[in-house]
């Protein structure tokens, strides 16, 4: 039987390079929103983050020797522990740079947290692991993650905003038409990205994520040149006037303090990389068997490996001053919707992610997408990593009649999605600020031990 490429690569694939390059591309607009993001809420350099991303990616491959398709970019878990040691009063009298070098170094040591727990995992196998996440807990934590996000996905949607200081390029009394503007490009967005993904055969149909997003921006020029509505946002970072200018790094300022505020983050953060191998292993192996190629790819047997990766990432990501990060989910989705898993379209996206962040024209370009194109696009990304959550299960075959866990599905969910909608993402808890996703993770572990102690076996 031949095998039939049209339809996806796996991992060990590699496309013609013209393919490989558009494919690059479409991971880095994916990765780009949330890298960014993360830049501007922490105050972190952005051109030095987006540098970190590419870089970082690059040493997960290498260290997972091309085994495990993921991309590395920053991540929300550890917003607030960064954002609120940078802001504490004894960073103070800090310059901006010395207040990232302390920061880093507790993203420095929030690595080796990943690297231990992967160790652990080669030591004593993938069962013990699946003994502490089984796929009734990985599969309601990645429908968390995806559905945390939905609030964002919608406000990008309908956002007239063009820079992070909250600046609009209208009037009041065009405020509510500019709405309605968002609205529209956001819906064209979407609507125009599924169609490509469900409509589109052979290498055009591996392309929605960009073509989609280009004729969300065509329809914001179009409006631009109608109405005067401009939604094209503009890099709220003193733009440097050179066309090439390397990223501002620093290094590491060892402090406990520093540690004791991000390095436990990481513990957190394992169950989310968990989800993102097993949501690989059922789609690249799905993949796999519709192309015929009789072979399997054993990616969730690499937990342990992804975890080590992902620590290495951290570590390398903190040395020149990027903020802590993970596997995305983002990345993930549009593997899946595109079907292209090949490790070295990661690789080129990695590299054209370290490009970007040395020539300014090409980051203002990027980030010049209106938020409403984001958001129609995050609608239908955001919404796909919690349908991977339901693959898992599937594909694990969960037993849902279960009182344990029907308990662990909705514990964990509940406890994810009130955190986000009640209390803005961190729950307080006796004084701490626990990130939702990772309060959830947490309670479901404890919840799985505690009934897995001398619980009465059910029948299926």
């Amino acid at each position: 039987m031949g095998i039939n490429s049209s339809i996806g690569y796996l991992p060990d694939e590699r496309p013609p390079i013209w393919k490989l390059l558009l494919y690059a591309i479409q991971q880095v607009i994916v990765m780009f929103p949330a890298t960014v993001a993360v830049a501007l809420i922490t105050g972190f350099h952005i051109s030095t983050t987006i540098f970190a991303s590419g870089f970082a990616t690059l040493c997960f491959i290498l260290v997972t020797k091309g085994q495990i398709p993921l991309y590395y970019g920053s991540s929300f878990s550890y917003i607030a522990a960064i954002g609120s040691l940078m802001a504490s009063d004894a960073l103070a009298s800090y310059s901006l740079n010395e207040k990232i070098a302390v920061a880093q170094f507790g993203i420095v040591m929030s690595g080796f947290v990943s690297i231990i727990a992967g160790l652990i995992v080669n030591r004593f196998g993938q069962e013990s692991i699946e003994k502490v996440l089984p796929a009734s807990i990985t599969g309601p934590i990645a429908m968390v993650i995806g559905l945390t996000l939905a609030g964002t996905a919608l406000s990008d949607a309908s956002s007239i905003v063009i820079d992070n200081y909250g600046t609009v390029s209208v009037t009041p009394d065009q405020a509510e038409l500019a709405k309605n503007m968002a609205w529209v490009i956001s819906l064209v967005t979407l609507i125009s990205t599924i169609l490509f993904s469900v409509y589109l055969k052979g290498f055009m149909g591996q392309l929605p994520l960009i073509l989609g997003p280009a004729v969300g921006c065509i329809t914001a020029y179009i409006i631009k040149a109608a109405t005067g509505i401009n939604l094209f946002k503009v890099l709220p970072e003193t733009a440097s006037d050179k066309l090439f200018a390397l990223p501002i790094f620093t290094l590491p300022k060892p402090t406990w303090m520093a540690v004791a505020a991000i390095m436990p983050i990481a513990i957190a953060t394992i169950p989310e990389s968990t989800a993102h191998v097993y949501q690989l292993d059922i789609y690249v192996n799905d993949l796999a068997k519709k192309k015929g190629v009789g072979k399997k790819y054993n990616i969730a047997d690499k937990l342990g490996l992804n975890l080590i990766g992902d620590g290495i990432g951290d570590i390398v990501a903190g040395l020149i001053g990027g903020p802590a990060g993970t596997n995305y989910g983002e990345n993930i989705s549009a593997m899946a919707i595109t079907k292209v898993f090949s490790v070295p379209v990661l690789i080129a996206a990695s590299v054209i992610a370290m490009v970007i962040s040395c020539f300014t024209p090409l980051i203002n370009l990027i980030y010049s997408i209106p938020a409403a194109v984001i958001g129609g696009l995050e609608i239908y990304l955001f919404g796909a990593i919690a349908a991977q959550g339901i693959a898992i299960m599937v594909e694990k075959k969960v037993d849902l009649f279960s009182s344990k866990n029907i308990a662990l599905i909705a514990t964990i969910m509940i406890i994810g999605l009130g955190g986000q909608y009640a209390y803005g993402g961190n729950i307080p808890f006796f004084g701490i600020e626990v990130p939702c996703v990772a309060g959830a993770a947490i309670f479901g572990i404890l919840l799985n031990i505690i009934l897995s102690i001398g619980g009465r076996k059910e029948n299926k």
